[in-house]
């Protein structure tokens, strides 16, 4: 009977195999199923992780199973929560409750938190539980979530608030009060930008109700915003000096480029003198040459030159002593007069040749120099 049992095996065997030789392989899953069969998932090095695990978080909060913690809120209020999950997510509260359990207390722990609303303490509680957030809970609760991420130590949520109170809530009857938070809450950069917008728009933040309690509450602080508007003023003066500054060596650098071009190359209609003008030439790149050729024209046939009452023929005398100074090469020079300031500066007190040297690093600082070596400084 066993070997029979055996015989009818093996031959179901063998017309199993046959089979399985005689039909196709199945198609491949379409993606769109394969899609769907995955949807619930995520990738994460190297496992799949449930979508539904921050509704875990929310529904273990929400239903509150076996909590061992309640805290008590401002309006009289308990939120229960458990230790092992408010430990994980804030070293305060680790701190905290590692001492209340230190002293064998046996009973639901409970833990007060005021100064804040209720509802901005549950949502806090919330985002320890699942790191997530309503978009209208932060807006109406991102300045006492600040204080209760700061209080507690939780970086990720401060950060939140930080750049939502920055980027999206920061106006003009809000900002003096994210300022003082933001200098409690130990927040460098979102109390600069606080700065800098009550700086931009101080008529219409001084009028706000959020100013004047400031006002009362913290003088010394409305004393040190009303003197940082000074310095910044101050700032801006110096600044836009400097810009000018910068804009009159531009304009020596131009003209420096531009008589070396008018006086080596020649220019529309002025030359060296054993050149003659192109008729064919293009537009100028220099944008100081159009000047500058008139005013070398002025100073070749003025007859005040001599007495030295011309104010056009001293602004052309400084500019051809300045390229004295900025030229490498005086011998091969083709700029009129550059060997003869040379000569002559050595007969300048130090005080004017010092006074040359400070103007030429200035010009020369004010742009980058690229071009020829006309422009280089003067070693001697």
């Amino acid at each position: 009977m066993g070997l029979v049992l055996m015989q009818r095996g093996e031959m179901n065997y063998k017309n199993k195999e046959c089979l399985e030789k005689a039909l196709p392989l199945p198609p491949p899953l379409p993606s769109h199923k394969i899609g769907l069969l995955t949807s619930g998932f995520k990738r994460r090095e190297g496992c799949f992780c449930a979508h539904s695990a921050a509704n875990n978080s929310d529904r273990l909060f929400d239903e509150a199973y076996r909590a061992d913690i309640s805290i008590s809120t401002e309006d009289g209020g308990i939120i229960y929560a458990h230790a092992s999950i408010l430990g994980m997510a804030s070293p305060v509260f680790k701190a905290m409750l590692t001492k209340s359990k230190g002293r064998g207390e046996r009973k639901r722990r409970s833990i007060p938190i005021r100064g804040v609303p209720s509802e901005a303490v549950r949502v806090f509680i919330r985002f320890l539980y699942s790191s997530c957030y309503e978009e209208g809970k932060m807006r109406t609760f991102a300045l006492p979530l600040l204080a209760l991420s700061h209080a507690y130590a939780v970086g990720e949520l401060k950060h939140l608030c930080e750049r939502w109170l920055e980027t999206k809530l920061m106006n003009i009857e809000n900002v003096v009060d994210i300022f003082q938070l933001a200098l409690l809450c130990d927040s460098p950069w979102l109390s600069i930008m606080c700065h800098r917008f009550i700086v931009s728009n101080i008529k219409a933040v001084v009028s706000t109700d959020g100013w004047q309690d400031m006002r009362m509450s913290h003088p010394v602080l409305e004393k040190e915003l009303i003197e940082s508007l000074t310095d910044e003023e101050a700032i801006r003066k110096v600044r836009k000096r400097k810009q000018n500054e910068r804009n009159i060596y531009m304009q020596l650098y131009e003209a420096m480029e531009a008589i070396v071009h008018i006086f080596r190359d020649g220019c529309r209609t002025i030359g060296p003198h054993d050149k003659a003008p192109r008729d064919d030439q293009g537009p100028c790149e220099y944008p100081a040459c159009t000047s500058l050729e008139t005013l070398v024209r002025h100073f070749a046939g003025c007859k005040m030159r001599s007495s030295g009452g011309c104010i056009h023929c001293k602004r052309m005398w400084q500019i051809l002593e300045l390229h004295s100074h900025l030229c490498p090469t005086p011998d091969g020079c083709s700029v009129p007069l550059c060997r003869n300031f040379r000569q002559r500066r050595r007969r300048q007190s130090k005080k004017e040749d010092v006074r040359w040297r400070i103007l030429v690093k200035k010009i020369v600082r004010s742009k980058s120099i690229t071009g020829g070596p006309f422009l280089s400084l003067d070693s001697t």
